[in-house]
């Protein structure tokens, strides 16, 4: 747990609504105070209207905008003396209450707003920042003689207003105004949510902030004084495991949530040293930090990777679902029983989600819970979080529920997996984002140190290795294994022209180099992955890039042509032997694919005059007569990856835009 970083608030914006955006940004950035969609802020200002009437608004972070990158456009502007009228009401459903929300909105266009707007609305100051820090839901998760609110006030004493945990929504808003005026008083400077985070106020939002920052030190330096953090010398854990094993239990993963997963290995010291813990086991099942965070981790992680743990594991959340079901008030939609946190003293941590950002946010999540748990625990009075029916409520909760009934389909490869050799690229780079596109999470292995960051993001991890090596090759899989949780589709796109050359000219060191990296490289890799796409969730599905030489060779490339003619021989093999395991093998015959690795101006002048043509007609050489682009052949490519050919295997598709030779 690190401490909150005080940023200058010099030279900060003069608009009020841009100063809301620039300090929530600054909270944002720091993953001590906010994690992935975690706190909100707001300020009361004028807005004028069409007729050029001012307004009395609100401007409240809207959904699905983070703190950390909060913009103008991400604050919404609601009608205020609206929203006042609403909290006079005695009661309000939270389905209700974001409908009124939405009817609110000053500017139909901008985005729903947070659901504690009502509870911004009422605190009688024109800035308020809230954040989900660390250190608060530290003091406010505790199991010792003195109760989270005497441990606030002892620290913080009269400072700030001390709210009992309420569910976000109208019942929080009535609960800060039924408290309010006993415990506010000028010496006031925030509010601390039990079991939720810490709101400050002022003026202008930059006063916010500073009383923000001032409040998060002085719990810091009780905190330092208190609760000190200790290291362990050996946090170390296994670093090597078997990757069928994580792709084994991905797949049982996948099973139970009834679609693909994206699992992460985390092996880090915090890891390690939660890991060796005694009371490793009771301690994850006391529950989450703060109740929003069961949205991406559930309520407890599971103990141990294998199917015994899993199969508890899921008997154990049906039971908590059956138990608490009666809390439920409206539509049903039953969550997947499956893991999002996976506890086990050999492999270390996995982290789970439909996406490789999803299991990348319960990582983040997991990370700050880890020293939570352990300074409660050993310096504090135990660690306690909310009881299993009050979090049950948050993970159920109405407007929850509506999210899911509303989720439109996902990307149709979303939460599998996908290797791309040649990726950094041309036609690899091309299917790489192809994939992507598609919802795939994508390990990119190439040469060049450009495939690092060829494409960034969670769903994204390029690896410099020349297909040749095995050792390389090797390494890579087992780094893109660890980061995903397996494999599902695998594109074989490296390869290499050669020097053209006639029989008798050509060397055998470059038809063996040739070879090497067109058809060698490729039976070492089809070795090591075939294992890894019979554990697949949606089962195989490999793509390779071949070419039109191998149906009608050309002169002077002897070597490419042989080498293609092969590979398509060593697919065939494949598809006939990974059959069994539902692992279907294609390839796609392009040819004249000019924006590529392969091919440079002066080999493209060379093979137009072997056939008496000029670049630009040799560009076109097809009955079609159009250029083939990567990108043309990445979508063909990639299409035979998908249930649109789910039965197919041992296909060549050609992508030439139609060859008289061929046809």
């Amino acid at each position: 747990m690190g401490k909150a970083d005080k940023k200058n608030t010099s030279n900060s914006p003069t608009d009020p609504v841009e100063a809301c955006a620039h300090f929530s940004r600054l909270i944002g950035a720091d993953s001590n105070l906010v994690l992935h969609g975690g706190g909100n802020s707001s300020v009361k200002a004028a807005r004028p209207d069409i007729t050029g009437e001012d307004r009395e608004a609100i401007f409240v972070k809207g959904s699905g905008w983070d703190m950390g990158s909060l913009e103008v456009p991400g604050l919404t502007p609601l009608d205020l003396p609206r929203l006042k009228q609403l909290l006079e009401l005695g009661e309000l459903t939270d389905v209700d209450m974001m409908r009124e929300l939405s009817a609110a909105k000053l500017d139909p266009g901008s985005p729903n707003p947070s659901v504690e707007t009502l509870l911004h609305a009422f605190i009688p100051f024109r800035a308020v920042q809230h954040s989900h820090a660390d250190v608060i839901v530290t003091l406010t998760n505790l199991a010792g003689m003195n109760t989270p609110d005497e441990v606030v006030r002892g620290i913080f004493g009269d400072e700030v207003i001390v709210i009992p945990y309420v569910m976000p929504g109208f019942d929080l808003a009535q609960e800060v105004r039924e408290n309010w005026s006993a415990q506010f008083h000028d010496g006031t400077r925030g509010m601390v949510l039990l079991n939720h985070g810490l709101f400050t106020f002022g003026d202008d939002s930059a006063t916010a902030y500073e009383l923000h920052m001032q409040l998060i030190e002085k719990a810091e330096t009780w905190l330092e004084k208190e609760a000190p953090i200790e290291t362990r010398q050996d946090n170390s854990l296994p670093a090597e495991v078997l990757l069928t094993d994580l792709a084994r239990l991905r797949l049982q993963m996948s099973n139970v949530a009834g679609k693909p997963m994206v699992v992460r290995r985390h092996t880090d010291d915090s890891v390690g040293e939660f890991l060796q813990r005694e009371d490793c086991k009771d301690l994850a099942r006391r529950g989450p930090l703060t109740p929003d965070h069961i949205i991406r981790t559930k309520r407890l992680p599971m103990m141990g990777a294998n199917e015994d743990s899993l199969d508890q594991y899921v008997e154990e959340y049906k039971a908590y679902v059956e138990e608490f079901r009666h809390r439920i008030r409206t539509e049903f939609t039953e969550i997947d029983p499956a893991p999002r946190i996976v506890l086990d003293p050999e492999i270390g941590m996995l982290t789970a989600g439909f996406t490789a950002t999803d299991a990348q946010i319960a990582a983040d999540i997991y990370h700050h819970t880890i020293p939570v748990l352990c300074r409660a625990e050993d310096h504090l009075g135990g660690y306690k979080a909310l009881s299993a029916e009050e979090l049950f409520d948050v993970e159920y909760w109405d407007l929850e529920q509506a999210k899911l009934r509303k989720t439109g389909e996902p990307p149709e490869l979303n939460g599998t997996v996908a290797l791309v050799t040649g990726a950094a690229s041309g036609i690899g780079k091309a299917c790489a984002e192809e994939l992507r596109g598609l919802g795939s999470a994508v390990i990119g292995l190439d040469l060049s140190p450009e495939i690092e960051k060829v494409f960034s993001g969670d769903n994204w991890i390029g690896i410099e290795a020349d297909v040749t090596k095995t050792e390389e090759v090797a390494s890579a899989i087992k780094t893109g294994v660890e980061r995903f949780g397996g494999l599902d589709i695998a594109v074989v796109a490296a390869g290499i022209f050669g020097e053209s050359s006639s029989i008798e000219d050509l060397a055998a060191e470059e038809w063996r180099r040739v070879m090497s990296v067109n058809v060698d490289s490729v039976q070492s890799l089809f070795g090591r992955i075939g294992p890894l796409l019979a554990l697949s969730p949606v089962g195989g599905r490999v793509v390779v890039i071949g070419s039109k030489n191998v149906p009608a060779p050309g002169k002077g490339a002897a070597a490419y042509s042989a080498s293609k003619a092969a590979l398509q021989q060593l697919c065939r093999i494949a598809a006939l032997e990974w059959a069994p395991n539902k692992t279907r093998v294609n390839l796609v015959h392009p040819d004249a694919v000019f924006d590529t690795g392969l091919w440079s101006e002066e080999l493209i002048a060379e093979r137009a005059s072997n056939y008496g043509l000029t670049p630009e007609e040799y560009k076109k050489r097809n009955l079609l007569s159009v250029e083939v682009t990567s990108k043309a052949v990445a979508r063909s490519a990639i299409s035979l990856c998908t249930d649109d050919f789910s039965t197919t295997t041992g296909a060549a598709v050609p992508t030439d835009g139609g060859s008289d030779r061929v046809i």
